[in-house]
């Protein structure tokens, strides 16, 4: 008896189950890989900067107590401080947990925000653009050149070369944290299914999302106020252009929802108990706002790319979202609360990855496609060649010796011979922003805090530099040595060393001294 043959297709994904089918690398897993490698050996050849000190310092103060650290840069209570964030709190427990400085927590932290980075821009794109798995890899490299031809570096801007001193910055944490954010939010909103397949969700009879993602979501968006406060502005109005864009039918299990996800995410930042969120000084701003069209021209690139998705829907979250974001930066210029403008850096990601989105639509391209293919890679390159080359190509491999990163001086060999805790009286530019990161105290805070009365902080300054001052007599001197506990100078090459004060130590690098004062 002859049995019958029964011929079936193959069903899709049957494969997977029996370990039958291969894992292929995406495109953006390949070049991601490749430049979160690369970016991270960029950050760590460059001595850190810029902020790098104050955000060691944090960790010092939070090593040395987490519940009730001092403030982050002087011998003064630091309730109130919010760079005591949940991040920096992590930060100072990971450093007690491993006995490692403030300094190398910070170096450890920039391929961690980078991965958080990396990974959050992915599921963004992935959610605009399903069907499109070159939209993240193009959306990668519009972010980190599409800027302008004149350097500008600041928390939260993410180009080439800002990457090398900000990469360990609380600010790059929260930025991507808030593409993670904007790829849920865009999710739970009818996003990811617009020109693709979306992927599958669970969901409560009702059809609609559960209320602990919700919840979850806004406690996302409460981590990303308490990290960096400007990056949640920008966070927020992403939301709301998702929201607007791509949420249909509101009806009151809906409203329901994001009003629980908003709630949410408010109670997290008035829970935390190291501080109050505030908002920051507007003077700390100011200066972004000056020479704009240099700093980011090439991003105009992706407005014609903006507009095409405009005339195929006004409720498009990316134009709604370079809306709000254009609107939010004009009025901190007008008002002059000039904060806003730390946002620009966010403000640029819309056309940057709408051009992204554009580029990667399947070929055969129409005129009008091919010649934004042009402009962008015209602009990628001015960017690159201009500003940003120098953050991934070394000196020693530099054949037309593009501009550098800052290389700043290194302060161990100061703070070897400063105790934890002591104070110093600094009167260089870098020597006040770095030397805190040995754990070292200032007379005088460089930076203003809401931990410390500005008062305060402005009565030091004025006692340093009467200190410093050539017709400062030693009574004086010692007068403020006493009032403030000074233990050391650091003093720079144009300042006269005082009388009673013993060098101790100075630096080849800069021709700075250091010197013991007081008992």
């Amino acid at each position: 008896m002859s049995a019958d043959v029964v011929l079936r297709g193959a069903v899709r994904g049957a494969t997977a189950l029996r370990g039958g089918a291969s894992w292929r690398p995406t495109p953006y897993q390949v070049f991601g890989g490749l430049f979160w490698l690369v970016m991270s050996l960029a950050y760590w050849r460059v001595p850190l900067c810029c902020d790098a000190g104050l955000h060691a310092a944090v960790v010092e103060r939070l090593g040395a107590s987490l519940l009730h650290p001092l403030h982050p840069t002087a011998d003064l209570p630091g309730t109130g401080s919010p760079y005591y964030s949940p991040y920096a709190v992590a930060q100072g427990a990971f450093a007690r947990l491993t006995g490692l400085g403030g300094w190398e927590v910070v170096r450890l932290s920039g391929p961690l925000n980078l991965l958080v980075l990396l990974t959050g821009i992915g599921r963004f794109v992935r959610v605009l653009a399903p069907r499109r798995p070159w939209a993240p890899v193009l959306a990668l490299a519009a972010m980190t050149l599409l800027w302008g031809t004149e350097r500008v570096s600041w928390s939260g801007f993410l180009a080439l070369m800002p990457m090398t001193g900000n990469l360990g910055d609380p600010s790059t944490f929260a930025v991507g944290l808030a593409f993670w954010a904007w790829a849920l939010t865009g999710t739970r909103a009818g996003g990811g299914g617009r020109g693709g397949s979306r992927a599958i969700r669970y969901v409560g009879p009702s059809g609609l999302g559960s209320f602990s993602g919700y919840a979850g979501l806004g406690v996302l968006y409460g981590l990303i106020l308490l990290v960096h406060s400007i990056t949640f502005i920008a966070a927020v109005l992403g939301a709301v252009a998702l929201v607007a864009g791509w949420q249909r039918g509101w009806r009151a299990p809906v409203v329901g929802r994001w009003a629980l996800a908003g709630g949410t995410a408010l109670l997290v930042a008035a829970c935390w108990p190291y501080f109050d969120v505030v908002a920051p000084t507007d003077a700390t701003y100011e200066r972004l706002y000056e020479g704009m069209p240099g700093h980011f021209w090439l991003a105009l690139a992706g407005v014609p790319a903006l507009w095409l998705r405009a005339r195929r829907s006004r409720r498009d979250p990316l134009v709604l979202m370079f809306a709000l974001e254009c609107a939010a930066v004009a009025y901190g210029w007008v008002s002059g609360h000039y904060a806003y403008g730390g946002i620009l850096g966010l403000t640029l990601v819309p056309p940057q990855f709408a051009l992204a989105v554009e580029l990667s639509a399947p070929r055969p391209w129409p005129a009008r496609r091919r010649w934004l293919g042009a402009v962008a890679a015209t602009g990628a390159c001015v960017g690159f060649l201009t500003v940003q080359a120098g953050a991934v190509v070394p000196r020693s491999l530099d054949p037309v010796g593009f501009e550098q990163p800052p290389h700043w001086p290194t302060y161990a060999w100061a703070a070897r011979h400063i105790e934890p805790g002591e104070a110093v009286i600094a009167d260089g530019y870098y020597a006040v922003r770095l030397i805190p990161g040995h754990g070292v105290d200032l007379a005088a805070p460089a930076l203003p805090d809401p931990a410390l009365d500005e008062g305060e902080r402005q009565r030091r300054l004025a006692a340093v530099r009467a200190y410093l001052a050539p017709s400062s007599t030693r009574a004086e001197r010692t007068a403020v040595v006493r009032r403030y506990q000074v233990r050391w100078l650091l003093l720079t090459r144009r300042q006269r060393v005082p009388e009673e004060a013993v060098v101790v130590a100075w630096s080849e690098e800069t021709g700075e001294v250091l010197a013991r004062v007081g008992r």
